[in-house]
């Protein structure tokens, strides 16, 4: 009964997932690129129709390629999403956010985006599927 029930909650859990994907090409402080291969790891368990269109997408399927065969992102997908969360990401903090919580909140969030793509792998030249995708 319990293994009925995964593919749809690896599907809906696919949907959260790409939603914040969504939201962190969107907002500076929230790196994209890791729900975005969450979202793609979640529909490839569920949804075939759903992993497909992600795989085929121009925008989003170079990066989930990368990712399903050789476990890294590109040089520029890295450079984009560090770029936009230090600049983007730090204007925002000087200038758009008041309350110190808030402040804080954003560089923790900052700091752990960063984090996660400088410690995930760089694709070579000759494994990666070069993108100018978003972040």
């Amino acid at each position: 009964m319990m293994k009925s029930l995964t593919p749809p909650l690896y599907k809906m859990l696919g949907f959260v997932l790409l939603g914040l994907a969504g939201l962190g090409f969107l907002l500076p402080v929230l790196p994209g690129t890791p729900f975005l291969l969450a979202a793609a790891w979640c529909f490839a368990r569920s949804s075939e129709k759903w992993h497909q269109r992600l795989l085929k997408s121009e925008l989003f399927g170079p990066i989930i390629n990368n990712w399903e065969e050789n476990h890294c992102i590109s040089r520029s997908t890295k450079f984009v999403a560090l770029s936009s969360m230090l600049v983007v990401g730090g204007a925002s903090i000087a200038f758009g956010v008041t309350s110190t919580w808030l402040r804080a909140i954003a560089v923790v969030m900052i700091v752990v985006g960063s984090t996660v793509v400088l410690m995930t792998k760089t694709c070579d030249s000759k494994e990666c599927e070069c993108d100018g995708g978003p972040t």
